[in-house]
């Protein structure tokens, strides 16, 4: 193995090497690929965490190599230029439009009282929408000050409940 390896390379490696031994556990009929048996021994319960783990999508600002805070939210979006109601949706959010789109972000305060955050983490977001298509729950790394760009008092804009939320809701699976 190469010794120059950056932090991020060396990551990467990793995940790969941990992909070939699921993959490898899997064609021997060692993953469930479900909840640990009874029986299962110490391997047996790792290799399937280690599956479970690995179901991830990584982004930037997924908060795995990140230094900020994960930051809760209930949902998610992206709102574009090519959307026939992308004006008015940048009305009612209160900001201008823009090339890129804005993603929005389903929050609470510390009162528990609904908030929508307008911010230009786009790359993020998608990154959330890929992995929550999965059902995989993710949550993001806090935005930068300089990501955000509004702060509505309720939940606006068409979004995508992440998996967590949902069952929480009791709207997983409608």
């Amino acid at each position: 193995m190469s010794t120059d390896l950056d932090e991020l390379d060396y990551l990467r490696r990793v995940e790969l090497l941990a992909r070939d031994l699921v993959e490898h556990a899997f064609g021997e009929g060692m993953l469930s690929c479900s909840p640990d048996p009874d029986d299962a021994n110490p391997l047996h319960r790792a290799i399937d965490e280690l599956a479970r783990t690995l179901r991830h999508y990584h982004f930037d600002g997924d908060g795995c190599v990140d230094e900020r805070p994960l930051y809760p939210i209930a949902g998610a979006g992206l709102i574009r230029p090519d959307s026939d109601s992308y004006a008015e949706l940048c009305g009612r959010l209160g900001v201008e439009a823009r090339a890129e789109g804005w993603a929005l972000w389903h929050t609470w305060d510390n009162r528990h009282q609904p908030h929508t955050l307008v911010t230009t983490c786009i790359a993020t977001t998608e990154g959330l929408l890929e992995n929550w298509a999965r059902g995989i729950s993710v949550l993001p790394a806090k935005p930068d000050r300089s990501q955000l760009v509004a702060v509505v008092r309720e939940w606006a804009g068409p979004v995508v409940l992440s998996p967590d939320h949902a069952r929480e809701s009791g709207l997983a699976g409608q």
